[in-house]
């Protein structure tokens, strides 16, 4: 099982909660913009404000495969899709992967946002 905490409330977060927080906060980190890790975050953040097509998707899922990789060791990801929310600018990151943590491995389904919502 692992453990983290709540950025928000402090208070404790357990497995799946954690992976979600963590998955989130790397997809909405602008590369570049944390001072003591300049490589962490990943480049979907800049992808999403680019005109909606075929070329951008890809762009994006490629970028957010390449910072969940490095970032979030616990998945292993086998679909990412990015879906445009209800609210002017917020995005969303519907992901399927298999949780490699712990002693058997197991499917999830997460939907996180990327921009401008709450999930």
């Amino acid at each position: 099982m692992s453990w983290g905490m709540n950025a928000a409330t402090g208070r404790a977060l357990t497995d799946l909660d954690h992976i979600r927080q963590s998955v989130q906060r790397i997809l909405a980190t602008p590369l570049g913009t944390r001072l003591a890790r300049r490589t962490f975050g990943a480049m979907a953040a800049e992808q999403i404000d680019l005109p909606l097509h075929a070329v951008t998707l890809q762009k994006t899922r490629a970028a957010a495969v390449m910072a969940l990789r490095r970032w979030e060791p616990r998945l292993r990801l086998t679909r990412v899709d990015f879906i445009i929310g209800d609210k002017p600018g917020s995005a969303f990151a519907d992901l399927t992967a298999e949780r490699v943590d712990g002693s058997r491995i197991e499917s999830v389904r997460l939907t996180v946002p990327v921009r401008g919502g709450t999930a």
